[in-house]
């Protein structure tokens, strides 16, 4: 499992972030800055295509709901309190995909506070911050659901927020030959199913 390269001379901000080269993608944890290179691959740029195919669809055809669908790479800012001035908060990340279902969370630079869903797919590069670092940061900043999906393993970890701010055991789910694809339902989008051999078709 890969470790992107870090930077911890100092405690970084969103006001540092902003300052830094557009072509270049970092994600701020606790003041820590991680470089989000090199790009994604191939397959887990289709992966991500396909999920945002399924979860845009089914959200097309929900007439009342306030939820949408981004794709990576949309800041998202995690303050450590609601009036915190933006360029001092020191938690900014970059899910594979989010939703969002209170539109006030939605602003022109991205997302203020915790989505309503967050997913990221493995790679080399940044497996141990998903599964470890992401993981005690999402559920601290109260993202209900949290989605971990391996192309190489083919499988699905869903992670929901328990009342005291944690997640428990994940959710496992396994796509393998000649097994039923098992069905995977999500909390925060009621009524909608994720077809796992279309993600890792």
């Amino acid at each position: 499992m890969g470790l992107p390269a870090r930077k911890t001379d100092r405690r970084y901000t969103y006001g540092d972030y902003r300052s830094w080269p557009e072509d270049e993608r970092w994600e701020l944890i606790d003041g820590v800055a991680w470089n989000m290179s090199p790009a994604p691959s191939v397959d887990h740029q289709r992966i991500l295509g396909r999920l945002y195919r399924q979860i845009a669809g089914f959200l097309e055809g929900q007439k009342d709901t306030p939820c949408e669908v981004f794709l990576a790479a949309v800041d998202v800012l995690l303050p450590a309190s609601a009036d915190q001035e933006m360029d001092e908060v020191d938690t900014v990340v970059q899910p594979d995909l989010l939703v969002v279902c209170d539109p006030a969370r939605i602003l022109p630079r991205g997302c203020w506070g915790a989505p309503d869903l967050a997913i990221e797919i493995l790679s080399p590069w940044t497996s141990k911050k998903d599964l470890a670092d992401k993981h005690g940061l999402y559920a601290r900043h109260g993202v209900r659901e949290y989605l971990i999906l391996d192309p190489q393993g083919r499988w699905l970890h869903v992670y929901r927020l328990a009342p005291d701010r944690s997640y428990g055991d994940p959710e496992v789910y396994v796509l393998e030959p000649g097994r039923p694809v098992p069905r995977v339902s999500l909390e925060v989008l009621e009524g909608f199913d994720l077809d796992l051999a279309r993600v890792f078709a």
